[in-house]
């Protein structure tokens, strides 16, 4: 059934116009796999290295070496243990969290629940990593890093970055709507958060960028060592020429977040001039600031094997999975003595967007 799934999105996908398309199956490899929550902190290794709290409130996926530094080193000789469904992913995945912000003024964070076929997975996110066949692509190297978005923007950019960076209104249960790739619905995705209920729960999609300067591992901003190709910003499963000073294709690395939003419908709770009531933990009611950090962790070669194996889904032969029932063991222990659950006056940490 994910199989029959994955094809229709791909086919979805060849019907937008593109530069080098990444079909899979076949040559190409379009991997797309859960990871259970690991912990939910206010810690931030990358934008606020060894500050403990760090401003706002991320929800972190992946290895169990996430603290408040990840030393510049192999991440998969320090994690013991992931929540990922790969189990040689060792890396760090997080984002913001979500809030809905009630008529009264308090906060309760949303939930996020399992995507599509993905059943087991507690919380967490869905990765995916795309190669438009083998030797196209060079997986990412011990040490490296990089994040996407400005968790301080809350207007629009120019033409905007909705190819990158949406939120899906799903119609119903079950993702209904969810017709077609990420970022791509002109009705049902947003730069923004959605203006009324949706009626299935809110989707976040976020694109990273897909070309290296080849040398350095991390950037001061954590942006400038990597950039969109020559023609902009690549939707979700292309990619295009690399600019000659970042001429190194990598994968194409994409987040997916399910927020069951379906508890917060209610319109008596919305806010009286009818706005909508979801915000970021970073204070953001907008969705502009809608941002994910990423510290590479796969052991050996296996990203490189996976990127060049003609890979589909959440297997591929030669690198080695786990059930959520294992995966879901692995966690990291809080260090921020702090609520984040239930309702509350105020966001954690004030809801800095810095």
């Amino acid at each position: 059934m994910l199989r029959s799934a994955l094809l229709s999105l791909v086919t979805l996908v060849d019907a937008l116009p593109q530069t080098t398309p990444v079909k899979g199956p076949g040559q190409n490899s379009l991997v797309r796999f859960g990871c259970s929550q690991v912990v939910i902190e206010r810690l931030d290794p990358l934008v606020n290295p060894g500050v403990n709290p760090s401003p706002h409130l991320h929800q972190i996926v992946g290895g169990n070496a996430f603290n408040a530094s990840i030393p510049s080193s192999d991440v998969s000789d320090l994690a013991t243990c992931t929540t990922c469904s790969f189990s040689d992913d060792f890396s760090n995945y997080w984002t913001a969290n979500l809030y809905f912000k009630s008529r009264n003024g308090t906060y309760k964070r949303v939930p996020q629940i399992p995507n599509r076929f993905l059943e087991g997975s507690q919380g967490g996110v869905t990765v995916y990593y795309l190669s438009p066949g083998k030797n196209t692509v060079t997986a990412f190297k011990p040490g490296f890093r990089m994040l996407v978005g400005d968790s301080m923007q809350r207007e629009k950019k120019g033409s905007g970055l909705k190819s990158q960076s949406c939120f899906r209104c799903f119609t119903g249960p079950d993702f209904k709507g969810d017709d077609y790739s990420p970022c791509a619905d002109p009705r049902l995705d947003t730069e923004t958060f959605p203006s009324g209920p949706c009626l299935g729960g809110i989707r976040s999609n976020i694109h990273f960028p897909t070309c290296w300067d080849g040398e350095r591992l991390d950037s001061p901003n954590h942006q400038d060592h990597v950039a969109y190709p020559i023609g902009g910003p690549s939707s979700f499963a292309t990619t295009g020429e690399c600019p000659s000073t970042h001429p190194i294709k990598i994968p194409q690395l994409m987040l997916e977040i399910v927020w069951d939003t379906t508890a917060f419908n209610d319109p008596a709770d919305w806010p009286e001039d009818g706005s909508q009531p979801f915000v970021l933990s970073t204070g953001d009611s907008t969705g502009y600031g809608q941002h994910a950090d990423y510290v590479f962790g796969w052991k050996d070669d296996a990203l490189q094997r996976l990127m060049d194996g003609a890979c589909f889904g959440n297997v591929c032969e030669g690198v080695e999975t786990q059930d959520f029932s294992e995966a879901n063991k692995c966690s990291v222990p809080n260090t921020v003595d702090e609520i984040t659950e239930g309702w509350l006056e105020k966001l954690p940490g004030d809801g800095s967007g810095a």
